[in-house]
């Protein structure tokens, strides 16, 4: 097996085009939640203002994740290791842990949710009930196959993957106009979602994979290939499921795609899409979950590390805990968008040097402070149960909790490097 550098910058001759890169992320962006949200949303408002609101919050989008992926594409490093050198080494065992386990839960979720449609799939498609527990262990052990090779496998799976989802989603999408027609795009709906509201939703739905793009951006061969590869991955692969379920939900008032593959008569691609679109997405929680923990465990194979947190994923998925777990992997999101905050302050404002000079520190107090407030911030501007909604900034809390981390560093760094200079003189 290749080495995966877990724990080191990717060499430059290792490195891929923005091509190969962008379509990671479409993958990782094409999967059932975004057809459930898009579903949701194309049936809360008007389709030109969902339509509008998808566009402006996927650029929006697009943009965060080629500002935090560009640190990755210097520094070669992953999310976890970018944090060891902002946080200290210990600080970045603490941040590590927050990120490897909300990504694990996310797998398990992921799993189950893969689970449940799969056996709507099965079950339609050739009449056989499989045990819903069966299919999200079948579904986890696959998944996480690619995350234990690594980004090599995770590419390979994607450059192939992209081409025929987009082949069979577009191929459903023709199927249903042909058979529905397309005069319900028009019809009147309940407007439920404000157009702020949309595109506040359409930006938190991927925000924290935008917050961990260094271990894909890493990978890139200059910093143009690492931006473009983001802004165009996340933009597209973002919005294009979100706006097929618009579409088809509207046309033929349904909202599961499984349904909606049988119906137009495309049962077993059907199913092939269900099983892709998971997987692509699923690997890479699983691949970035192993890159955590290989932080905290630094002794132990990164190989070892994703099957670990692949397998304690797959059993919360074969236990249903995804069913109860929402709530939770809500409080763990909380903490890692403001992680994004600090690390790209530490670079755009402190300099790359950061991450070049040696690291023996334990702790580093001021970004972890900085990462405190920004959690907080989350906390009090999230919607309930989980948070407080005292008041509002941009209206998405992660977002939120981001820029406030990002200030609060970028102002303690101008103030140690005034001290510093004053130190000189």
């Amino acid at each position: 097996m290749k080495n995966d550098y877990a724990r080191e910058a990717v060499p430059l001759n290792e490195r891929k085009k923005w091509f190969s890169i962008s379509l990671v992320w479409i993958a990782v962006g094409i999967d059932l939640s975004a057809m459930l949200f898009g579903a949701e949303l194309g049936n809360g408002m008007t389709f030109n203002d969902a339509l509008f609101s998808v566009i402006i919050g996927s650029a929006i989008l697009g943009v965060l994740a080629a500002f935090c992926a560009y640190v990755g594409a210097v520094t070669g490093l992953s999310t976890s290791m970018i944090s060891r050198f902002t946080f200290g080494i210990s600080g970045a065992k603490f941040v590590s842990f927050f990120i490897a386990i909300s990504l694990l839960g996310w797998f398990g979720v992921q799993a189950g949710f893969f689970a449940e449609n799969a056996f709507v799939a099965i079950e339609g498609s050739i009449g056989l009930s499989v045990p819903i527990p069966l299919l999200a262990g079948i579904g986890g052990i696959l998944m996480m196959t690619t995350a234990i090779i690594g980004y090599r496998a995770i590419e390979k799976l994607s450059s192939w993957s992209v081409p025929l989802l987009l082949i069979l989603v577009i191929l459903a999408v023709i199927l249903a106009v042909n058979k529905f027609g397309i005069s319900q795009l028009s019809a009147p709906v309940d407007n439920i979602f404000s157009i702020g509201m949309a595109i506040s939703l359409v930006i938190s739905i991927f925000v924290v994979g935008a917050v961990i793009s260094p271990d894909v951006s890493r990978w890139a061969r200059t910093r143009k290939d690492a931006v473009l590869a983001s802004f165009f991955g996340f933009f597209f692969g973002n919005s294009f499921m979100i706006i097929v379920a618009m579409i088809l939900s509207r046309i033929m008032d349904e909202s599961s795609l499984t349904t909606i593959m049988i119906t137009v008569g495309l049962g077993i691609p059907g199913i092939l899409v269900l099983i892709l679109a998971q997987w692509t997405t699923n690997t890479s929680n699983a691949y970035s979950s192993g890159l955590s923990l290989s932080v905290i465990f630094t002794r132990t194979n990164k190989a070892v590390l994703t099957l670990v947190a692949g397998g304690l994923g797959t059993l919360l998925a074969v236990f249903g805990i995804y069913d109860h777990f929402i709530n939770f992997l809500t409080i763990m999101t909380m903490f890692i968008a403001p992680i994004g905050g600090v690390y790209t302050a530490s670079y755009y404002i402190g300099g790359k040097k950061i991450f070049d000079s040696v690291n023996d520190q334990a702790f580093k107090f001021l970004p972890l402070l900085a990462w405190a407030l920004g959690s907080l911030i989350s906390w009090l501007t999230m919607e309930g149960p989980i948070g407080l909604e005292i008041f509002t900034l941009t209206s998405i809390s992660s977002l939120d909790s981001f820029l406030i981390a990002f200030i609060f560093q970028s102002i303690f760094l101008l103030f140690y490097k005034q001290r510093m200079q004053k130190g000189v003189h």
